[in-house]
């Protein structure tokens, strides 16, 4: 059992995808901002893996991704996979050193596949 974090602005999609992942055996917290996503990551145990938005309010993916850099907590260690539906997202994780991505809207069976990837192979972002 693995324990995640998304950090997505739109209700819906964190609603679904908790669902999904909770009955996949997942331990499942949520954060609507990068802001609320960093507060998250305060609390232990860290999760094994982030599930983030690009675009949210008060602060987006990249955002929070660079502060998890720059905090050098264990937090820069988590592997996250980036989540959006702009046209430069391979461009985007890229630029952010993360080989996890996926495009909304989010097809759950590919997103399954994706987050074992991350969580088996635990490569962390390698800059932001």
């Amino acid at each position: 059992m693995s324990n995640l974090l998304i950090v997505d602005d739109d209700f819906d999609i964190v609603e679904c995808l908790s669902d999904v992942l909770r009955g996949s055996g997942h331990n499942v917290q949520t954060a609507r901002t990068g802001e609320e996503g960093l507060q998250a990551l305060r609390a232990k145990p860290l999760p094994d893996a982030i599930l983030l938005d690009v675009d949210m309010p008060v602060l987006g993916g990249p955002g929070m991704a660079h502060k998890m850099m720059l905090h050098d907590a264990g937090q820069e260690k988590i592997p996250i996979v980036l989540s959006s539906g702009r046209n430069d997202l391979s461009a985007l994780a890229e630029k952010m050193g993360t080989p996890y991505s996926i495009a909304k809207p989010v097809a759950l069976d590919t997103l399954l596949e994706l987050l074992a990837r991350a969580l088996r192979d635990r490569v962390p972002p390698s800059s932001a």
